[in-house]
C-alpha cells in the first residue's frame, strides 16, 4: 500500500515515488484512462466528504526528456490502495516526481478546518451534532441533527467560530490505539469515532475540538482565514448549513456585492435602497395585476354579450361555438363560463388555440338540462383523449389538428340531447 504523506504534513506539495502498479480503467473514442499506484503519495484521494487532490507526475527518461502526466482525479479502493488516474501509462518501476496543485489543496484544508471548528461550536453551543459533511467546488455544508437554528443563534455561532480563528489557535495531528480512542469518546473528549481498526489518526483544534479524521488541515485557526454561514434550510435529516472560508468568504462577498450593485443599478437606487425598492415593485405589481384582472373581468362580461347577441336561438337552444389563436387558456375558460350565465338556453364550445395541444372548454346555462362534463369526457374518449368536469363547466385538450372533429362531435351530442334523440 502506499505510504500516505500527507497523513504526517498537509503541507507537503512534492515528492519523489516510484510506480508500482499500473491498470487500463477505461476506453473512450480510441483514448485510455489509467490509474497508476505508487509507493509513497502526496495526493489526497476523495474520501470523508474531502475531494481529491489534483496535480501531476512527472518522469524523466534516461535520455534527459520529462514526460509531465497530468493527475485527473484520486480514489482509495476497498483495499486501501490510492490510485493515480491519468490519461498516460507510465510503467511499474518508473521513478516520479509527484506536484500537488497547491492552491487547490490549501483551499480544502481550509474548508475542512473550517468544518471542524462549526461542527465544534454548533455542538457547544446549540447542542446540534453534525451528521455529515460536504466540500464542493464554492461553497460548502455540514447537516445537523436537529431543527433550523433561530437566526440570531446562526449569528452566535458564526461569531465564535471567527473569534476563535482571530485567537490563531493551533491545530495539531496525533496518533492513538483504537483502545484509547474508545475511552477518549467515552470521556466525552473525542467528538467522532470511525468504525476502522488499528492507529487512529486524531485532529485536535486547541481548547476546542478533538476529532478523528484522516483528511488535510491547516495548522492554525488563523489559516481558515474567516468563516462565513451563507445559508440554513430545513432537509430530511434536520438542518443544512451551507458556509464557506478563506478566499472562498472573500470570492463569496465579492460575487454578492456586484448582484447587489446590479440590481441597485437597475433599479436606480443606493444599494442600502435595495430592499425598500423592492417592496415597492412588488407591491405595484400586486396591485397592477388585481387591475389587469379586474380589466379582463370587465372584457369577458362585454365579451359574453356580444357572443350572445350574435347567435341567436335555434330549436330552444343558443350553440357558441368559436376558436382563438391569441386568447389564453384562463381568458376563454372564464368567457365560456360568463356566456352561459349571459344568456338563457345556451351552450358554449370554446377552444384557446395559442399553444398545442388546444384547450377546449364547454359551458352552459343553468335552464338546460345536461352535463357537459360527461360529453365532453365521452368525446374525448372516442378520441383517445382524456378530460371532463362538473355539469355546468368542462374543459379538456386536444391536438389542434383535432379541434375541428371534436367540436363537431360535441355540437351532434348537444342537440341530440336537447331534442331528446338517443345515441345511436
Amino acid at each position: 500500500m502506499s505510504e500516505r504523506l500527507y497523513y504526517a504534513d498537509s503541507f507537503l506539495t512534492a515528492f519523489d515515488a516510484v510506480v508500482t502498479d499500473v491498470r487500463e480503467v477505461s476506453r473512450r473514442d480510441g483514448e485510455s484512462v489509467w490509474q497508476l499506484a505508487l509507493n509513497r503519495t502526496a495526493f489526497y484521494p476523495t474520501s470523508g466528504g474531502q475531494p481529491m487532490d489534483q496535480g501531476t507526475l512527472t518522469a524523466v527518461a534516461r535520455g534527459g526528456a520529462a514526460l509531465e502526466v497530468p493527475v485527473e482525479q484520486v480514489e482509495e479502493d476497498d483495499q486501501g490502495q490510492v490510485w493515480h488516474f491519468v490519461r498516460k501509462p507510465l510503467t511499474a518501476g518508473t521513478e516520479v516526481r509527484g506536484q500537488i496543485d497547491w492552491e487547490r489543496r490549501f483551499d480544502h484544508m481550509q474548508q475542512h478546518t473550517g468544518q471542524h471548528l462549526l461542527s465544534a461550536v454548533f455542538q457547544k453551543e446549540l447542542q446540534l451534532p453534525t451528521v455529515s459533511f460536504h466540500l464542493g467546488e464554492s461553497v460548502s455544508t455540514i447537516d445537523l441533527a436537529g431543527s433550523v437554528p433561530a437566526r440570531h443563534s446562526l449569528e452566535r455561532v458564526e461569531r465564535v467560530v471567527n473569534q476563535i480563528i482571530a485567537e490563531d489557535r493551533p491545530v495539531t495531528v496525533s496518533h492513538v490505539a483504537r483502545a484509547e480512542a474508545e475511552t477518549m469518546l467515552a470521556a466525552g473528549v473525542l467528538r467522532k469515532l470511525p468504525e476502522r481498526e488499528g492507529e487512529i489518526r486524531l485532529v485536535t483544534i486547541a481548547d476546542c475540538d478533538r476529532n478523528a479524521c484522516g483528511g488535510t488541515h491547516v495548522r492554525s485557526t488563523g489559516q481558515i482565514g474567516g468563516l462565513h454561514v451563507r445559508s440554513v434550510e430545513k432537509v430530511s435529516r434536520g438542518a443544512r448549513v451551507e458556509f464557506v472560508c478563506g478566499l472562498r468568504a472573500v470570492r463569496s462577498a465579492r460575487a454578492d456585492l456586484a448582484l447587489l450593485s446590479e440590481a441597485a443599478g437597475a433599479l436606480s437606487v443606493g444599494a442600502v435602497d435595495v430592499p425598500a425598492a423592492i417592496a415597492r415593485l412588488l407591491a405595484e405589481s400586486k396591485s397592477g395585476a388585481k387591475e389587469r384582472q379586474h380589466l379582463r373581468e370587465e372584457l369577458a362580461s362585454y365579451h359574453a354579450s356580444r357572443l350572445a347577441v350574435e347567435v341567436p336561438i335555434e330549436e330552444g337552444l343558443r350553440l357558441v361555438v368559436r376558436s382563438w389563436k391569441d386568447r389564453d387558456r384562463e381568458y376563454v375558460k372564464m368567457l365560456a363560463a360568463r356566456t352561459a350565465m349571459a344568456a338563457p338556453e345556451t351552450v358554449v364550445i370554446l377552444c384557446a388555440e395559442e399553444a398545442n395541444p388546444a384547450r377546449v372548454v364547454m359551458s352552459r346555462s343553468l335552464s338546460l338540462e345536461l352535463d357537459c362534463g360527461r360529453m365532453l369526457r365521452e368525446a374525448l374518449a372516442e378520441m383517445g383523449l382524456r378530460g371532463g368536469g362538473s355539469p355546468d363547466l368542462a374543459q379538456g385538450e386536444v391536438p389542434i389538428d383535432q379541434v375541428a372533429t371534436l367540436c363537431s362531435k360535441l355540437r351532434e351530442s348537444v342537440r341530440r340531447t336537447i331534442a331528446g334523440t338517443p345515441a345511436v
